[in-house]
């Protein structure tokens, strides 16, 4: 790291040029591709492998979180009640099914996603993070 006029200048082995401190990293666009692209790779491959077992939870609530990551909240949703419909006890889909919906401003429905989970897990760190979720909306 140097001193410069503006404060601390840190150097990354890997380009070596300075960034001041507090500013934000320019990242590779190919790491963030257009977050609403439907030509999205991860997308295209959870589908099918979907489409060759509809019954795959894991590829599901995969898709579903995709589906969060590129702002869809509403496929995330649905995606997420496929998850629960086919394993009523994976409580990380009762989880980030909860948080989508608070991020769609559902918040009875979301109070009701934690609900739900905190009746089917039995898993104590997933019911302490859905029941702290629900403190947090209120009844």
């Amino acid at each position: 790291m140097e001193a410069g006029a503006g404060g601390p200048i840190r150097r990354f082995p890997s380009d070596g040029k300075g960034q001041r401190k507090g500013t934000p990293r320019q990242l590779p666009s190919r790491l963030y591709p257009n977050r609403l692209d439907q030509t999205n790779p991860r997308l295209e491959t959870l589908r099918q492998l979907l489409a060759d077992n509809p019954a795959n939870t894991f590829a599901r609530y995969g898709l579903a979180m995709e589906h969060v990551r590129s702002g869809d909240l509403d496929g995330a949703v649905r995606e997420f009640e496929a998850v629960l419909t086919t394993d009523p006890k994976y409580s990380a889909a009762y989880y980030h099914g909860g948080q989508a919906l608070e991020k769609l401003g559902k918040l009875d429905q979301a109070r009701d996603f934690y609900r739900r989970g905190i009746a089917a897990t039995r898993d104590p760190h997933a019911l302490s993070e859905l029941q702290a979720a629900l403190d947090i909306l209120g009844d």
